[in-house]
């Protein structure tokens, strides 16, 4: 789903600091806890929050995997779930070439 450009000029900011600030705070980048490496990009809007699920590979590259708006605090089991696939598949896809 595409988001409005609001939240894209925010998810770019957040991307931003990311690359550029060694400590990055807590209501910006959070660890998944039970995860190994996904980290969750928290994107807060008036009373609207955004996720975007990530991960670094090699101590560097931030790689996005998925997004969505939360309804709640607790970040949905499925979409966790989701995003741990996708980094198995970065990897088996990275090993492929």
């Amino acid at each position: 789903m595409e988001q409005s450009p609001k939240v894209q000029n925010k998810i770019t900011k957040i991307l931003e600091i990311l690359e550029y600030i060694e400590c990055i705070p807590t209501k910006y980048l959070k660890h998944m806890e039970s995860t190994d490496g996904l980290y969750e990009m928290r994107i807060t809007l008036g009373s609207d929050i955004f996720c975007v699920f990530c991960f670094f590979d090699k101590g560097r590259l931030v790689v996005l995997l998925s997004g969505f708006q939360k309804k709640t605090q607790k970040t949905p089991k499925k979409e966790i779930d989701k995003a741990v696939r996708l980094i198995a598949q970065y990897y088996d896809d990275k090993k492929r070439r």
